[in-house]
């Protein structure tokens, strides 16, 4: 997920907790003051009441709410004396101009008492509290509209604000993706006033200085340890050669000569190998293209045919799919290559060699020894078959080294008999 969209998540989040908690508080104050304001009406009224009962005793014959807002009822002075006023929320049946029958409506209810020539009276006033209801309701609405809009209000400028603020950031990222070592022509470059951002861009051009620098020198170090290791051992051969061919050696000196010629074949293809695989590594291949698999592996094979009879290995081809991958041309034939050899040499007399090309996947599958292979060794450097010492080891391993370059996937399985070896592009 973008920092930009994580960024406007915990902002909702906040929003959201702020914004409900506010909501509580403003609706419990406001109902506080209405009721407030109600009960000061009732006071009032209670002020109202006992003044003119004083000068009309009729008042204090309204035993019930049935003839007004107010009941009077007669009190013992011991339970007046005790008495404190309280005002309670409640519901009674009312029955307004435009309702048919009496219905439960919300009131606001004041018990008190009062002294009357030496008698103490319990009076009870309501105030009807439907207009009061009303008016919270539609300031509750009104406010939660304003909250939606407030909030949404929020997010649109936090996320014009915050993707102006970040596009330098993510110009860099972009351009550092697109960057490759002893390709590129020129580092990353943004203009921003952004301190942090113009520090950041520095950091990252003092460690690609650096990479650059550290690169070109492994380059050259693969470069000269190429040359220099690859020529003495040319050389000897051809000596070893000619030295054969000119003096006149036993059978066994003969044989002795060729084992060592044998020898530094092997170590001029192990030489070979361990500089393709750090050519690998520090990704010094890149003519990427849009290759098609199925040519390059009917190639291999009509090469690898003379040594597959020599070996009485059978070769066998299907293909289900055009298999189509975007890489470099040499290294997607060395994937090929290494292991359809892989599959002739480690094979028995007599034994076969299946390739399949289905949809996105190369499978190479051979015959060889009865049981399954170690799964965690197979792919790794100088890992050998007790039968054939005699290879370098790295052949499977160059093999993954290039998948992982291109975010391809090899596999091993033993089914049946067969060892399976598959590339998923």
């Amino acid at each position: 997920m973008k920092l930009l969209n994580r960024s406007l998540l915990h902002l909702i989040g906040w929003l959201l907790l702020i914004v409900s908690l506010w909501s509580v508080v403003f609706y419990f104050n406001m109902l506080d003051e209405i009721k407030g304001s109600v009960d000061e009406e009732l006071e009032n009224y209670k002020r109202q009441i006992v003044f003119k009962a004083e000068k009309d005793s009729t008042i204090l014959q309204q035993k019930t709410f049935d003839e007004g807002f107010f009941s009077v009822n007669k009190i013992s002075e011991e339970k007046a004396l005790s008495f404190k006023d309280t005002y309670q929320d409640t519901e009674i049946y009312a029955q307004d101009a435009d309702d048919e029958a009496p219905e439960l409506e919300p009131v606001r209810v004041l018990t008190t008492v009062f002294e009357q020539n030496g008698n103490f009276y319990e009076l009870k006033i309501f105030n009807n509290m439907v207009e009061e209801d009303d008016l919270v309701k539609e300031l509750l609405w009104d406010a939660a509209g304003l909250y939606v809009l407030l909030i949404f209000s929020i997010l649109v400028i936090n996320n014009l604000v915050l993707k102006r603020l970040w596009k330098p950031f993510y110009e860099l990222l972009n351009e550092l993706k697109n960057y490759r070592l002893g390709v590129s022509k020129s580092f990353p470059n943004i203009e921003t006033k952004t301190k942090e951002f113009s520090d950041l861009q520095d950091a990252v051009t003092t460690l690609l200085q650096y990479s650059e620098k550290s690169y070109e020198q492994q380059k050259e170090f693969i470069g000269n340890a190429s040359h220099e290791l690859q020529t003495p051992l040319a050389i000897a051969i051809s000596k070893l050669e000619l030295l054969i061919e000119k003096e006149n050696f036993t059978e066994n000196q003969a044989e002795k000569i060729a084992e060592i010629m044998e020898i530094i074949e092997r170590l001029v293809r192990l030489n070979k190998s361990l500089l393709l695989l750090t050519k690998i590594e520090n990704k010094q291949f890149f003519d990427n293209q849009e290759i098609k698999v199925n040519d390059i592996v009917k190639k291999n094979i009509e090469y690898l045919q003379d040594i597959a009879e020599f070996k009485e290995v059978e070769i066998s081809f299907s293909e289900n799919n055009e298999l189509l991958a975007k890489a470099d041309a040499a290294l997607i034939n060395i994937i090929v290559s290494n292991l359809l050899r892989n599959a002739i040499f480690h094979n028995i007399k007599s034994g076969k060699v299946e390739v399949k090309i289905e949809a996105k996947k190369l499978s190479v599958l051979n015959t060889g020894i009865d049981n399954s292979l170690e799964h965690g060794k197979i792919f790794t450097r100088f890992q050998k078959s007790e039968q054939h010492q005699s290879g370098s080891g790295l052949g499977l391993a160059i093999v993954k080294a290039i998948a992982e370059l291109y975010d391809f996937s090899v596999s091993y399985d033993f089914k049946n008999g067969m060892h399976e070896f598959s590339v998923n592009f």
